[in-house]
């Protein structure tokens, strides 16, 4: 299969969103720009599961332009944006396998597509092709060079595997990158589900109860956002430090059993299983909109929420109404999958640009250093990390200061006190 995608009569509309994303990711295109001199992946081939969307096609062009032979999957089956697969075959190339709202199976067997292409670099974000690669293709796996991971479920996934000593080669985990995770997940995922949200169901988000289940970074966006559009924020926490962080920041924070008695909306955000349940569906008020921000559908639990349900239709797109036993309805808003890529457009390119300059340099210190790294996870290295904000605010046109040699004297120093 050279590629697989919905229409290529989709593909001008997709090249022109790419170009308009690429506006507004200076940094990418800084890299793009050196790459494109240096070639430094030529003879070098990376299969990406990421979610198909314009920022995402930017990184993937910016591989290419240094010499990389690039492949690219979707992460998730509703978060493919139909005419940027087809413009990423047609104009720049680029073999993709993605088509929104495919089934599990297609799913997987796309997966399969890009694991045949015998990578020597994988770009993940869930982990499901690291993990697919891990367990089908053992022999493949071994020639990997390294990879890296973009969100917070595919890092835990990938830690266990280490742990395990089941993970076949290294790992950079730029979603622990501080210009990933304080800014993609924090400003990214706020705009992107409040914005989702809206355009799913067209409800004013102001004089609600909004619940937040969660409250890392993504959480914490999501809640800024949500208090921003007036709404009244309630936070749910398994953390202590984290559910007193969220208290101190002047949100309400209770169980979940009771915030299912108040709630309007609901974002779970948590990377985990089962935040939602079936005790908490049968206390949820008439009307109540649920939703997920998470990378997998599983912190809302559908299963639950069925058998509790007389019936089921979708009376919006990305909108499914459950009526339940005792008459009162609840929404699910995109089949419990990532909201903010189903029924909108995900991360803004200004915030991508920061994640994804962590992806293409992390891909090249894999290929100059993968000799040096043990089978397990590493952070961003810290050069990098700081070379991405240095160059971000650079864009935005923001100076710094800098330490006076007085100033770094004294900070490498014991001597000097009160």
């Amino acid at each position: 299969m050279e590629y697989h995608v919905k229409d290529l009569s989709l593909a001008e509309i997709g090249k022109n969103r790419i170009e308009w994303a690429q506006r507004d990711m200076p940094v990418l295109s800084s890299i793009r720009e050196r790459f494109s001199k240096e070639k430094p992946f030529e003879g070098i081939r990376i299969s990406a599961c990421l979610h198909v969307t314009t920022e995402t096609a930017n990184l993937l062009i910016t591989l290419k332009e240094g010499g990389a032979e690039v492949y690219l999957t979707a992460s998730n089956p509703l978060s493919t944006q139909d005419d940027v697969a087809s413009a990423l075959v047609k104009y720049f190339n680029i073999p993709t396998f993605a088509i929104k709202g495919e089934d599990t199976e297609t799913y997987y067997m796309h997966l399969r597509e890009v694991i045949k292409r015998e990578p020597h670099i994988v770009i993940d974000d869930g982990a499901d092709l690291i993990s697919t690669l891990n367990k089908e293709f053992p022999s493949l796996a071994d020639k990997v060079l390294g990879g890296m991971e973009e969100t917070t479920t595919g890092v835990i996934r990938l830690r266990a595997m280490a742990q395990q000593g089941v993970l076949k080669f290294p790992i950079i985990a730029v979603n622990d990158a501080y210009t990933k995770h304080m800014f993609d997940n924090r400003y990214g995922t706020g705009q992107s589900t409040i914005d989702a949200i809206m355009r799913a169901t067209n409800r004013l988000i102001a004089g609600s109860y909004f619940v937040v289940a969660g409250y890392g970074w993504c959480g914490k966006g999501v809640a800024q956002r949500a208090r921003g559009m007036g709404a009244t924020v309630i936070v749910c926490e398994v953390d202590s430090i984290k559910a007193l962080e969220a208290k101190m920041d002047g949100f309400w924070v209770m169980p979940m059993i009771e915030a299912c008695k108040l709630g309007d909306f609901f974002v779970t955000v948590t990377g985990n299983t089962s935040v939602i349940r079936r005790e908490h569906f049968e206390v949820m008020k008439d009307g109540a909109i649920v939703s997920n921000s998470g990378h997998f559908n599983v912190e809302i639990d559908i299963q639950a929420l069925e058998e509790l349900s007389l019936s089921k239709k979708e009376i919006r797109p990305f909108v499914e109404e459950y009526t339940l036993r005792d008459g009162r309805k609840i929404y699910l808003l995109a089949q419990g999958r990532l909201v903010n890529l189903a029924s909108a457009e995900g991360h803004p390119a200004s915030v991508m640009d920061m994640s994804f300059a962590n992806q293409a340099l992390s891909a090249e210190h894999i290929l100059k250093n993968h000799r040096n790294l043990q089978k397990t996870v590493y952070k961003v290295p810290e050069e990098i990390d700081r070379g991405v904000a240095t160059l971000k605010l650079k864009s935005m046109g923001v100076e710094i200061d800098e330490l006076t040699p007085e100033q770094i004297k004294y900070l490498s120093s014991w001597e000097f006190g009160t």
